[in-house]
């Protein structure tokens, strides 16, 4: 009977042992063993792993890539506009190791640069360059980040910026300068057309000057096509050759004009009659 209950506690006591030296070790992540606090160089891959209870310590690092959002960051940029940015970091680790030992809290170190790295591209970029040329910015800012990054066994997948807020009067006045780009690629066109039609116009009337008849057919159309409209009135054009013509038809020719005289004009005396001599009275006048 002694010998039935010793051996019933040893088997209790090797299932508790054996229960408390199994660890189980997910497909996505590594598992590190530190004995008496001394990390082994063997990583213990997915599945079941064994350690020795009290001496091994296991601790299971993730490989999964992490998802991290950077705080929007105040800054001003080069050309002096104070702008609110923020970002997307994609990392994952790729030495177990060095992320646990070279590093006390990889997520919030990682989070620390990012936000420093993306204060500093605030403050060496333009405000066109944020707005436009992200692609650009965002290799830098990975840049900045894997560099620091590489000695704790982390790997910048990829950084996105995520959004620029600007202030409401830099808005407005973006949002004037496109109206005013608008307004004149508008102008643009416009005059371009006017030119185009001008060319156009120049050539038809090349064309209706070689033959007279043109002008004429062009302009019967032209009132069908406004009396087709019923309209109460009808603007009729009219030559102002024709009126010319007429005018001078009807008030004839203009009369020469007089010759100067030549010298101051001369007063001639009138000459005085003949007298009749009368044999009774004397010379009477005739």
């Amino acid at each position: 009977m002694t010998a039935l209950i010793v051996v019933l506690v040893l088997i209790a006591l090797a299932v508790v042992l054996v229960g408390s030296s199994a660890r189980t070790v997910q497909q996505f992540e590594r598992g590190l063993v530190f004995r008496f606090g001394r990390v082994r160089e063997q990583i213990r891959g997915p599945g079941l792993a064994m350690i020795v209870p009290g001496i091994d310590r296991m601790r299971k690092v993730n490989m999964q890539v992490v998802t991290m959002a950077i705080p929007a960051q105040d800054g001003i940029t080069r050309d002096n506009v104070t702008v609110k940015v923020d970002a997307v970091v994609y990392f994952r680790v790729t030495d177990p190791v060095a992320a646990t030992v070279s590093v006390e809290n990889y997520p919030f170190a990682i989070s620390t640069v990012a936000q420093t790295s993306l204060r500093s591209i605030i403050g060496k970029s333009d405000l066109d360059d944020l707005l436009t040329n992200r692609e650009r910015l965002n290799q830098g800012l990975e840049l900045m980040i894997d560099s620091p990054a590489l000695e704790w066994g982390i790997h910048i997948d990829r950084v996105e910026i995520k959004d620029v807020a600007l202030p409401d009067p830099m808005k407005r006045s973006m949002s004037r300068q496109a109206e005013a780009e608008r307004e004149r690629r508008s102008r643009v066109i416009h005059a371009e057309g006017e030119l185009q039609a001008s060319a156009k116009l120049a050539q038809a009337a090349d064309a209706m000057a070689a033959t007279p008849g043109a002008l004429q057919l062009r302009l019967l159309e032209t009132i069908v096509e406004v009396a087709a409209e019923k309209n109460s009135t009808l603007v009729l054009p009219f030559p102002v050759e024709l009126l010319r013509f007429l005018e001078d038809r009807t008030t004839g020719p203009k009369p020469p004009a007089p010759e100067a005289q030549q010298g101051p004009a001369m007063t001639v005396p009138p000459t005085p009659a003949p007298a009749v001599l009368n044999g009774n009275s004397g010379s009477q006048p005739a």
